[in-house]
């Protein structure tokens, strides 16, 4: 039997993936209204719900929350590239239900969207669309407000505005123990793993959310670990997400 801390994460995954209430789709590929397929998988884009990252991925971060609080790694999480703040607002109510006070969740963002490529300087970005899409730019308030709607909105959760290469290098965050990539792009991803993997801890986790459909996030990735001679398995999650798990400090 479940206890009450489990079947309170459960129907939290159901709220925040709309699907309790059947929330419709409005991406630019789907042929609308609510397909419980998509949304467990995270294919789609919801119209009211708080993440769009699917069952599966949503469980991931739970489960490694779960193993990082049980073994004392130390350290914070940080999700780059948040929309509505969802896979943030789990975070911490993972922490919450777990009685984890020294933890923080930095949510950390643009709040306008995704950057227009930089094809010069990162080709794997050409004719990248993401910027055109207006449903991606979710104001910072708003994603505090999504927080305080669930009575997660406190002092363990703190907001990092801006570009990542403008707002990372100066974040107060000493150590991490989670790295939740979501930056869809090769730069925002590069810019993010390049500026925050030092700080995770041996035994701390990568999540990159678009390894398996964007192939310049996966390129990102493949170049930095081949940079740094990272040679931990990549574990994928449900075809789209993948982790892997810091074996050393290369």
């Amino acid at each position: 039997m479940k206890n009450h801390n489990d079947m309170y994460l459960d129907l939290l995954e159901k709220v925040l993936l709309g699907v309790i209430y059947e929330d419709p789709t409005m991406d630019h590929w789907s042929k609308g209204g609510f397909d419980p397929e998509l949304r467990l998988k995270g294919l789609d884009w919801p119209s009211q719900a708080h993440t769009m990252i699917g069952f599966h991925r949503l469980r991931n971060i739970r489960d490694l929350l779960e193993t990082i609080i049980n073994e004392g790694i130390p350290g914070d999480l940080i999700e780059t590239g948040a929309w509505r703040g969802g896979a943030c607002i789990y975070m911490r109510a993972v922490l919450k239900v777990n009685g984890c006070m020294d933890r923080t969740v930095w949510v950390a963002d643009s709040f306008e969207g995704l950057p227009k490529p930089e094809a010069e300087k990162y080709p794997a970005d050409q004719g990248d669309q993401h910027h055109t899409y207006k449903e991606l730019a979710i104001s910072m308030e708003s994603v505090q407000s999504n927080f305080d709607k669930y009575g997660l909105l406190d002092s363990q959760v703190k907001f990092l505005k801006g570009w990542f290469k403008d707002s990372l290098p100066t974040a107060p965050i000493e150590r991490l123990a989670l790295l939740r990539l979501d930056g869809d792009m090769y730069s925002s991803t590069m810019e993010a793993i390049e500026l925050l993997y030092d700080k995770l801890s041996v035994g701390g986790f990568v999540i990159v959310d678009d390894y398996g459909v964007v192939p310049a996030c996966r390129q990102a990735i493949t170049d930095y670990r081949d940079q740094h001679g990272i040679i931990d398995p990549i574990v994928p999650i449900d075809g789209v997400g993948v982790y892997w798990r810091k074996s050393n400090t290369a």
